[in-house]
Protein backbone atom coordinates (compact mmCIF):
# COMPACT_ATOMS: atom_id res chain seq x y z
CA UNK A 1 0.00 0.00 0.00
CA UNK A 2 1.32 3.24 -0.74
CA UNK A 3 1.28 6.36 2.17
CA UNK A 4 2.24 9.84 1.46
CA UNK A 5 3.45 11.54 4.35
CA UNK A 6 3.82 15.50 4.02
CA UNK A 7 5.62 18.01 6.61
CA UNK A 8 6.73 21.37 6.72
CA UNK A 9 3.85 23.62 6.13
CA UNK A 10 3.18 26.37 8.68
CA UNK A 11 2.45 29.97 8.55
CA UNK A 12 5.32 32.24 7.13
CA UNK A 13 5.42 35.96 6.63
CA UNK A 14 5.21 37.81 3.06
CA UNK A 15 8.71 37.22 1.44
CA UNK A 16 9.79 34.25 3.74
CA UNK A 17 10.23 30.62 2.52
CA UNK A 18 9.14 27.32 3.46
CA UNK A 19 10.20 23.64 2.22
CA UNK A 20 7.75 20.92 2.22
CA UNK A 21 8.42 17.42 2.22
CA UNK A 22 6.60 14.54 1.06
CA UNK A 23 7.88 10.87 2.14
CA UNK A 24 6.44 7.60 0.01
CA UNK A 25 6.39 4.25 1.33
CA UNK A 26 4.80 1.16 -0.36
CA UNK A 27 6.10 1.88 -3.69
CA UNK A 28 9.11 1.77 -6.06
CA UNK A 29 9.90 5.56 -6.08
CA UNK A 30 12.53 6.52 -8.87
CA UNK A 31 10.15 5.24 -11.90
CA UNK A 32 7.45 7.30 -11.16
CA UNK A 33 6.82 11.24 -11.63
CA UNK A 34 6.04 13.42 -8.12
CA UNK A 35 3.68 16.42 -8.06
CA UNK A 36 2.53 18.64 -5.98
CA UNK A 37 -0.65 20.43 -5.85
CA UNK A 38 -2.44 22.95 -3.42
CA UNK A 39 -5.93 24.18 -3.20
CA UNK A 40 -6.83 27.64 -1.54
CA UNK A 41 -10.59 28.28 0.10
CA UNK A 42 -13.28 28.02 -2.57
CA UNK A 43 -10.72 27.37 -5.11
CA UNK A 44 -10.08 24.27 -7.01
CA UNK A 45 -7.39 21.84 -6.50
CA UNK A 46 -4.32 23.27 -8.54
CA UNK A 47 -1.04 22.02 -10.15
CA UNK A 48 1.56 23.61 -8.87
CA UNK A 49 4.63 21.61 -9.86
CA UNK A 50 6.20 18.18 -11.13
CA UNK A 51 8.93 16.41 -11.97
CA UNK A 52 9.37 13.33 -13.50
CA UNK A 53 11.81 10.46 -13.04
CA UNK A 54 14.12 11.87 -15.54
CA UNK A 55 14.35 14.94 -13.06
CA UNK A 56 12.75 17.34 -15.75
CA UNK A 57 10.26 19.49 -13.97
CA UNK A 58 7.60 22.10 -15.15
CA UNK A 59 5.65 25.15 -12.55
CA UNK A 60 2.31 26.71 -13.11
CA UNK A 61 3.17 30.25 -13.87
CA UNK A 62 1.71 31.92 -10.73
CA UNK A 63 5.07 30.11 -8.91
CA UNK A 64 7.88 29.99 -11.69
CA UNK A 65 11.13 31.44 -10.58
CA UNK A 66 9.59 31.43 -6.73
CA UNK A 67 9.24 27.63 -6.05
CA UNK A 68 11.70 24.82 -7.20
CA UNK A 69 10.65 21.26 -7.21
CA UNK A 70 12.87 18.10 -6.42
CA UNK A 71 13.32 14.54 -5.22
CA UNK A 72 16.04 12.00 -3.54
CA UNK A 73 15.47 8.76 -4.98
CA UNK A 74 17.61 7.14 -2.55
CA UNK A 75 15.41 8.28 0.57
CA UNK A 76 12.11 8.21 -1.32
CA UNK A 77 11.36 11.65 -0.59
CA UNK A 78 9.85 14.89 -2.81
CA UNK A 79 10.46 18.26 -2.00
CA UNK A 80 9.54 21.84 -2.85
CA UNK A 81 10.78 24.79 -1.69
CA UNK A 82 8.82 27.11 -1.58
CA UNK A 83 10.59 31.06 -1.66
CA UNK A 84 9.28 34.59 -2.04
CA UNK A 85 6.12 33.76 -0.77
CA UNK A 86 2.58 35.77 -1.26
CA UNK A 87 -0.26 35.85 0.61
CA UNK A 88 -1.86 34.34 -2.11
CA UNK A 89 0.38 31.02 -1.96
CA UNK A 90 -1.66 30.43 0.97
CA UNK A 91 -3.56 26.93 0.52
CA UNK A 92 -3.47 23.04 1.45
CA UNK A 93 -0.67 21.97 -0.49
CA UNK A 94 -0.74 18.37 -0.96
CA UNK A 95 1.65 15.55 -3.06
CA UNK A 96 0.69 13.68 -5.51
CA UNK A 97 2.74 10.15 -6.40
CA UNK A 98 1.67 7.21 -8.47
CA UNK A 99 -2.09 8.04 -8.40
CA UNK A 100 -1.84 8.54 -5.01
CA UNK A 101 -2.49 11.69 -2.24
CA UNK A 102 -0.81 12.44 0.83
CA UNK A 103 -3.16 14.36 3.73
CA UNK A 104 -1.95 17.71 2.90
CA UNK A 105 -0.23 20.05 4.78
CA UNK A 106 -1.54 23.66 5.31
CA UNK A 107 0.88 26.59 4.65
CA UNK A 108 -0.57 30.48 5.51
CA UNK A 109 1.39 33.37 4.19
CA UNK A 110 0.15 36.50 6.13
CA UNK A 111 2.01 39.50 7.98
Amino acid sequence: QVQLVESGGGLVQPGGSLRLSCVVSGSIFSIYTMRWYRQAPGKERELVAAISPGLSTNYADSVKDRFTISRNNTKKVGYLQMDSLRPEDTAVYYCNFHNNWGQGTQVTVSS
